[in-house]
């Protein structure tokens, strides 16, 4: 099992050129993988999945009739990403986090960039993650979008671009930092050589960053938690994981009330004040008397302390708006208003349906495009085109025709594959990246992320709720 017959075709690949030599900061890696028996990689590939596995490292899928608790598929072979490259996506993310906190805090106090006619007024107020119960509200040190993964794509012709914002509760960093413990394991000779990037402190980074956003009458040392909505969560062990890696309290709804305005926890020597909660709680679902009175998630009464300034939520209830495919469409001319620069990630080019001629053209031309559901996420409420049937086409244009705010439309763009191990021999695969950014005093970016495969030949869904696996992702010292 080598590289000798590996088919880079008409993709850009991350480790092999298109002359099919490795690229030059992966040499090492390949050389090494090279060295290996085919039976050698195979040992390797099934001591990383038993790893995983033996230490819970889980995703729920949820209504599989397979059962719900599935090890999450890893893939042995590294992406490579140079280091000039990742400087780029470095600044452009920031670049990115900052003009949409900006914007996040303006739509829901001043709103001047709606007045401006920037983007318009009722694509904001029609969006069902607009939350009137934000209106008004300044968070501690003015940050909403706490912790971001931003996914990345490469097309053909090698650039990056932004696919879309995640500033809700966004998952995965467990994956990242659990895979490069593994992987360091696998291939320890190229992991050496090629002087990888740390991503081990992303812990000691992000309990800095909820340190620092602690309210202004915080005393002391800040007591943070994490907020679970329990067992049953898709991501419970990222959530375990990370309040055990920051040495904080993991506490469910039920564990905690409301008393003077002010959030406590139950513990066995009395009630405890909490002063930042890092929750993994949708909005509609943390305060039963704010949003939806069914739920049993969240704590009574605790949008009133957030909004008296007694607690700070990471992420801000509210940040959802920026997750909104529609408002994604409009994030170069956001950055262009509140910062004065140019986009450095450019989006992929986006059809929005609730603009009749652009719609009219999606119509024409669903063969062709990916079309998504505004709202939805993890591969759910989406059309891609090339790869539908008549029926499935027919399907779609009814349900934009009936509700097209709801809708966008993009280019099927050609990922870029990385080598992946499938059954015996070495294939390309398509491949996204999640980088997660952190936004405190300052703005951080994990030298590296989730590098998300679509194990399925020809699939260009990496999401794990989809089949998807994923990768670690090696970022190098040098260009």
């Amino acid at each position: 099992m080598n590289f000798d017959d590996y088919q880079t075709k008409d993709f850009f690949d991350e480790l092999i050129g298109s002359d099919g030599n490795p690229r030059s900061l992966s040499t090492p890696l390949i050389e090494q993988i090279n060295s290996l028996s085919a039976k050698e990689l195979r040992r390797l590939q099934k001591a990383a999945e038993v790893a995983l596995y033996r230490q819970g490292i889980t995703f729920s899928v949820y209504g599989d009739k397979k059962g719900t608790e599935k090890i999450i598929p890893f893939d042995i072979i590294p992406r490579v990403v140079p280091g000039d490259e990742w400087e780029i996506i470095d600044k452009g993310l920031k670049q990115r986090i900052k003009a949409l906190n900006l914007f996040i805090d303006d739509i829901y106090n001043e709103k001047k960039i709606l007045k401006d006619g920037i983007v318009p007024e009722d694509l904001i107020l029609s969006s069902a993650c607009y939350l009137k119960q934000c209106i008004g509200i300044k968070p501690p040190g003015g940050v909403w979008i706490h912790i971001t993964g931003t996914d990345l794509v490469r097309d053909k012709d090698g650039k990056y671009y932004v696919l879309e914002d995640n500033l809700r509760c966004p998952s995965g960093i467990s994956y990242v930092l659990q895979n490069r413990a593994i992987q360091k394991r696998t291939f320890p000779q190229a992991f050496a050589a090629m002087k990888v990037r740390p991503v081990s402190d992303y812990d000691n980074h992000l309990y800095n960053t909820l340190k620092n956003v602690a309210p202004k009458n915080c005393v002391g040392k800040p007591n943070i938690i994490v907020l679970t909505p329990g067992i049953y969560n898709s991501a419970y062990f990222e959530h375990a994981y990370l309040a055990q890696q920051m040495g904080v309290t993991l506490a469910e709804g039920s564990d905690l009330t409301v008393i003077d305005d002010c959030v406590m926890l139950r513990t066995t020597k009395g009630f405890e004040k909490v002063d930042v909660i890092y929750r993994r709680i949708d909005d509609e679902f943390i305060d039963p008397l704010a949003f939806r009175p069914d739920s049993l998630l969240g704590i009574p009464g605790i949008m009133q302390c957030y909004r008296k300034g007694n607690v700070t939520l990471a992420n801000a209830p509210g940040t959802g708006i920026a997750d909104d495919k529609a408002v994604y469409a409009y994030v170069p001319q956001i950055i262009k208003y509140y910062l004065g620069e140019d986009a450095i990630i450019p989006n992929v080019p986006t059809y929005l349906c609730g603009d009749e001629k652009q719609c009219e053209y999606v119509l024409k031309n669903l063969n062709s495009l990916v079309v998504k559901a505004v709202n939805l996420s993890g591969g759910y409420g989406m059309l891609i085109g090339s790869k539908s049937t008549p029926a499935e086409r027919k399907e779609f244009a009814e349900k934009i025709k009936a509700d097209p705010r709801n809708y966008i439309a993009q280019p099927t763009l050609c990922l870029s594959r990385t080598p992946t191990i499938c059954g015996n021999q070495i294939e390309g695969r398509h491949v996204d990246l999640r980088p997660y950014i952190l936004y405190g005093e300052s703005i951080f970016v994990l030298p590296g992320g989730l590098t998300r495969v679509a194990l399925t030949k020809g699939s260009l869904v990496v999401n794990s709720s989809q089949g998807g696996g994923s990768k670690d992702t090696w970022v190098m010292e040098d260009a």
